[in-house]
């Protein structure tokens, strides 16, 4: 095992503004994994994955986007009825693909925003749409399949692309098409998807979304394979606190800076744990 990977998952504006809070406090305590050899990000961990890699901002930098008054987002609503769909079809799957193909038939037919409406919105978040030098993966779903795919810098894909596919909630907004296919959203296989930081000897897991459930796997159960297979890990998930401010509908733009808030104060807790984790033997 070699190198340092660090998994974003997703969680919604929330999720950006909390993981963004956590990665500042980090920063700010002393464990700063803004030098991470690879970073995996799913949905919201994508967009921040995006922004970490580009080069053009400070883990302050980003936290204080976060605090500004949303320009541009699209309003949108994830509340205990989607959150009890999206959990029935966990539940009555008997593969991760067969919850992927039920969801995407879910966002095939749900009525959204224009695709190109959501793609500028997406655009709008990130500071570079080049791919990075350092290696980004994006993780996102096919919609009539349920196959997953994870986006890189030699897929031939642009960024924005891929970071709006990997954000593309079934449901709430539009399948994204690349070369003729849809895309769904890459929390469809795992809210983080930590899987794919396999091989690297230390890991840290930012997921605003721990728990899996049915054939949808779970940020904890995955962050407990990979130490199983020898890796260092350490996961953070919202406390008590980052949940409060999430409130009832992650998707909300206003409730992107008390999340933001809510992980610069949960950072400190972790900071050591990670330190730990990350130093280089």
């Amino acid at each position: 095992m070699t190198g340092r990977a660090l998994v974003l998952g997703g969680g919604g504006l929330a999720g950006i503004g909390w993981i963004s809070g956590i990665l500042h406090g980090l920063a700010e305590a002393g464990a700063d994994l803004w030098d991470a050899d690879t970073v995996i990000g799913t949905s919201a961990g994508a967009v921040v994955g995006a922004q970490l890699t580009s080069g053009k901002l400070t883990p302050l930098s980003l936290y204080e986007r976060q605090l500004a008054a949303p320009v541009k987002e699209l309003t949108a609503s994830f509340g205990a009825s989607a959150t009890f769909r999206y959990a029935r079809a966990a539940l009555s799957s008997r593969s991760i693909e067969a919850y992927g193909r039920k969801l995407g038939r879910m966002a095939l037919a749900a009525r959204t925003p224009d695709e190109a409406e959501r793609r500028a919105v997406i655009a709008g978040r990130l500071v570079s749409h080049d791919w990075p030098s350092r290696r980004l993966l994006v993780t996102a779903v096919q919609a009539s399949t349920g196959e997953f795919r994870v986006f890189d810098g030699s897929c031939g894909v642009g960024l924005v692309d891929a970071v709006a596919a990997s954000c593309a909630v079934p449901g709430v907004w539009p399948p994204v098409t690349i070369d003729g296919v849809r895309w769904i959203d890459g929390g469809t296989r795992s809210p983080a998807n930590a899987q794919l930081a396999e091989g690297h000897e230390r890991i840290v897991v930012v997921a605003p979304i721990a728990a899996g459930g049915g054939v949808l796997h779970a940020a904890r159960t995955q962050a407990a394979r990979l130490a199983a297979d020898g890796a260092h890990v350490t996961l953070i998930t919202p406390d008590r606190a980052a949940r409060r401010a999430f409130g009832g509908n992650s998707l909300d733009p206003e409730r992107r800076a008390p999340a933001a808030r809510a992980g610069l104060e949960q950072a400190a807790a972790c900071a050591q744990a990670v330190a730990r984790t990350w130093a280089r033997p």
